[in-house]
Parts: C-alpha cells; structure tokens; sequence
C-alpha cells in the first residue's frame, strides 16, 4: 500500500514539473495564426465612402451579414458588378432631388444611417413580394438589386418607389402627417387582404395602389411615393384612367395632405420634389 502511494505521489510530482516546465519554456506562446489585419479597401469601397458615408453618413452594407436579414427566407448577397449602379441611381434620384429642393443638409440631418442590399426577391407566404423595409428609421433594406436596369424606366420607377416608400416612414416617424384629415378620406376601405385586388380596381376604390389599403400610414407613403416617382403627366393619366369621381375626388384629397404635410413639416414644395425627381429619372435613363 505505501509502495503504491509512492508512485502516485512521483507520477503526480512529475506531472507537475512537465506543466511547469511547459509554462516556463522559452519559447512562449506563438504567435496567433488568425490574419487580425484590416484589409485593404477595394474600388467599389473607397466609392461608397466618398458618395455615402463620407457625404451623407450613411453606410451600405452589401458584403453578407446573416445577422441583418431574415435568416427564415431565401436571400443572397448582390451581385458586386450591380451594387455601384444601384447605388447611383438611388443617389442621383432621391439623395440630390432632396439635396436641391430641400438643402443640402436635409438627408444628412433624417435619413436611414444603412442600406443593406439584397440580390433576390423577399417573396411572403401570401405570394405577395416585399421589395424593401424601413426599420427603426435607422436601416432600409432594398432587394432584388440584381434585377435593376438603369435604362429600363419602369424598372428604375420600381425601384426607386421602394426608397421613396421607405423614406416616408423615416420622415412620419420624425414629425406625423395628420392622420385625422387623411383617415376620413377612404375610412373602411383599408384590409389586411389588401392584395386580394389589383391596382386598378383599388384606384376606383379612392387608393392609389393595392397595398395602400394596408393601413393609414401605407396609405400615406404610397400616395407621396407614387406621386414622386411619376411625373405631372403620368400622374394625371393615373386619375384620369379612374372612372368614379369620388374615387378620384378621395385620391385628390390625399394627394392635399401630403402637399400640405410637405410644407408643413420641413418647408418643401412637394411639386418642386416630384418635378427635380423626374428630371434626374430621365438623367439616370438617358445618361
């Protein structure tokens, strides 16, 4: 018995001078094998900040991060060869229509903080599509980014709905619209089936498009968004293919309120916008 508790006692005293040893070997812990070194920035980078961060502090996120898109849908990162592209066309659109009607500081002062890009479509389980969201007025996601075509104007209007759509939210969330006025104007005929009829039919309706009649404060954002990416002429083709006058008297009447909030709120002719708007439409196509 004293002869086995010597040799655990020399098993664990050489046990001891092995770790020991170990600790104190000269030498010392290697270097970490993980590359901590930032890398270098590409084009497209030193492109982005100079156009967004730099000028306007704004971030875009294109490179992908699991953590700021819905991990339970399909979506993958854009095409590097598109994110410029898109990213100008967002920039000469909305970023200087903004620039030139309201002032040069305006989108500094509110605007999202981050633009996550998405490649493909956000497609929901009702079979409706989500092209972009607004999320704390701090980040607006824009998908199907690979899909933009700068020549194609209906495609660029498509696009650029989202943002302007968007952008509405980030602005009622930093001083309301009068949600009294603008909800007497067409009270029942919001629904969360909203994508059960077409455009058309929500247009005799009094809702400039089928998704307005989710609620007041889509409502609201569709009718600024679709008047900003429309010129004077394809809005007013828009009412005169509305066959009821009450239905077109109710778009008129939201179409005041959003005017008016316009001019209100942060002191901007609406016309001004929509007409600065169109002009760099056409800058974007025809260029």
């Amino acid at each position: 018995m004293k002869i086995l508790k010597q040799v655990k006692k020399i098993a664990l005293l050489t046990l001891v001078l092995l770790i020991f040893n170990a600790c104190s070997s000269e030498e010392g812990l290697k270097e970490s094998q993980l590359d901590l070194s930032t890398p270098a920035k590409s084009e497209l980078d030193i492109w982005i900040d100079n156009n967004y961060l730099n000028t306007y502090n704004i971030n875009i996120q294109y490179k992908w991060n699991q953590n700021v898109v819905d991990n339970n849908r399909f979506l993958y990162p854009p095409l590097q060869s598109k994110v410029q592209s898109v990213l100008e066309i967002v920039q000469k659109i909305w970023l200087e229509s903004y620039k030139t009607i309201a002032g040069p500081d305006f989108v500094k002062k509110i605007a999202p903080r981050e633009f996550v890009l998405v490649g493909g479509i956000n497609l929901n389980t009702t079979g409706t599509i989500t092209l972009g969201l607004a999320e704390g007025g701090q980040r607006i996601t824009l998908f199907e980014t690979d899909n933009v075509n700068k020549k194609d104007r209906e495609n660029v209007k498509r696009f650029i709905h989202t943002i302007q759509h968007e952008y509405l939210h980030i602005l009622n969330q930093t001083k309301p619209f009068d949600e009294k006025t603008f909800s007497k104007i067409t009270p029942s005929g919001y629904t969360s089936n909203w994508y059960a009829t077409s455009t058309a039919v929500a247009r005799e309706q009094g809702f400039i498009t089928d998704y307005a009649r989710s609620n007041i404060n889509e409502d609201f954002a569709e009718m600024a968004s679709i008047m900003l990416v429309n010129s004077k002429a394809e809005y007013e083709a828009i009412l005169n293919a509305i066959t009821s006058s009450t239905a077109k008297a109710s778009i008129k009447s939201k179409e005041a309120v959003v005017v008016k909030y316009f001019k209100d709120a942060f002191g901007i002719d609406f016309y001004k916008l929509r007409d600065e708007a169109e002009k760099n439409t056409n800058a974007v196509i025809n260029g």
